[in-house]
């Protein structure tokens, strides 16, 4: 039974249900209703801490937030009716409600300052400071990190930015910014694709993004435009279930052999189901059902694809090395699709032929913890052979793991992963600190998985 972060193996994992919905498309619902001139209302909310800290920003900022369980009505002000909160803004340990919130506020004619705890005040910042101050808003910081006291500007310089990090966040800030500058405002990003929900979510609140995807070298290049000052229309929608939550279940039923698990209504959007495609690769047993199309940016609610996910389990002698022969191997361009699901493809690699290896994962190092150093950490303890590297970590292979006592170091995705690897060792594991952080992202998370496993 999992019970006070204890854990004992499993047997098989059976089941079918829905997963809250995705945190990331959640966030950006409540900001953009928020920015609205009407009442939106969100269904499937995503039941996280983190994005109740949106909500309750919002709040701070003269939104009306009405919550019913996993229904949120929201009466948006307009993107001139936002008012200065009476003290600052405490974002938890989110960092895409920092982040996004902060492009909010640099066009707004007022002073906020946006905070959070210990680790979001440790996580870097400047990524989104250095552009939001080209178009004009002026950002206090400690050294590049938070507390952000801001002071917007209105009307906001447009810009062309070209980012030096790929990231979906920063991304996002600065297209929320453009919203409110006077003129086109545009964002470049080399590399492979980053989540692109708020151009989806832009467009189904009627604000147009134009992209622009050509090749060349060093890579692919991209760049998204939106034309300010823009109005957002209020519009109601449905939250698909968030995808990088069904992995771990999807993780844990491939490697035990006889599971059969279903999660109906998952978020299926192209820049986050590539881990469906490395599933497979890896040789697990993953079905889509009941999909939406996903050949453009008009499929669902919120301009999201969706569908139902089945995992058949044929056990961890069934998971072979990836197609493209290169050592199993997960770098590049790749990574940005990934990042939110590598600890858990990490602890899937210790049961796949020639184990897997990560590479340019930096960002990992500057999550709520240093994910690279966790996941090493609990892998050995566990009796994998894990090599560390400054950007990645290569786990070999088909290891019969032993239960142990863990560490999650206050990070939501290293508790599940961690608890995903409990599932399939010998004998019970502790993992410290495990019910408090799951909150976060997932806090049904160990009554859902307690809910389909069998021993």
């Amino acid at each position: 039974m999992i019970d006070d972060m204890r854990i004992q193996p499993a047997r098989r994992l059976r089941g079918r249900f829905a997963l809250p919905g995705d945190k990331s498309i959640s966030h950006r619902a409540a900001m953009m209703a928020a920015l609205s001139g009407g009442r939106s209302r969100i269904k499937n909310y995503a039941t996280s801490e983190d994005c109740a800290r949106t909500l309750s920003c919002l709040s701070q900022l003269g939104a009306v937030v009405e919550r019913d369980g996993a229904s949120v009505l929201v009466t948006g002000v307009g993107e001139r009716g936002l008012s200065a909160p009476a003290e600052p803004l405490d974002c938890g340990n989110s960092g895409s409600t920092i982040r996004m919130m902060a492009g909010v506020l640099a066009g707004q004619e007022f002073a906020s300052t946006l905070t959070g705890d210990d680790s979001l005040r440790a996580r870097p910042m400047r990524r989104v400071i250095e552009p939001l101050e080209l178009m004009g808003a002026r950002i206090s910081s400690q050294a590049g990190r938070a507390p952000l006291e801001i002071m917007g500007r209105r009307p906001l310089l447009p810009v062309t930015y070209e980012m030096p990090v790929a990231s979906a966040q920063v991304k996002s800030c600065i297209l929320l910014a453009g919203l409110m500058a006077e003129g086109r405002t545009s964002v470049i990003e080399r590399g492979g694709p980053t989540r692109d929900h708020t151009e989806r979510m832009l467009g189904w609140f009627g604000v147009p993004v134009e992209t622009t995807r050509y090749r060349n070298d060093p890579g692919s290049v991209s760049t998204f435009s939106v034309e300010g000052p823009a109005q957002l229309l209020a519009r109601d929608g449905t939250v698909p279930g968030d995808i990088s939550s069904a992995v771990f279940f999807m993780a844990a039923a491939a490697i035990l052999p006889g599971s059969e698990l279903e999660i109906t209504g998952v978020g299926l959007n192209p820049t986050r189901a590539r881990v469906l495609e490395t599933f497979r690769a890896l040789g697990a047993d993953v079905r889509v059902t009941d999909a939406t199309s996903n050949e453009g940016l008009d499929e669902g609610d919120f301009n999201e694809p969706s569908g139902d996910l089945k995992v058949i389990g044929l056990g961890a002698g069934s998971l072979s090395p990836l197609e493209d022969g290169r050592s199993n191997l997960l770098s590049g361009a790749l990574i940005a699709q990934l990042i939110d699901e590598l600890p858990m493809l990490a602890v899937l690699g210790t049961q796949v032929e020639g184990g897997l290896t990560i590479r340019d994962a930096s960002e990992l190092r500057v999550k709520e913890t240093d994910r690279i150093s966790a996941t090493v950490a609990n892998l050995r303890a566990m009796g994998a052979e894990v090599e560390e590297y400054e950007d990645g970590l290569a786990v070999a292979g088909q290891t019969r793991l032993r239960g142990a006592r863990l560490d999650a170091r206050g990070d939501h995705r290293i508790a599940m992963a961690s608890a995903v690897a409990a599932l399939v060792a010998d004998g019970e594991s502790e993992i410290e600190g495990a019910q408090e952080c799951v909150g976060v992202s997932f806090p049904e998370f160990f009554r859902v998985l307690e809910s389909v496993i069998e021993r």
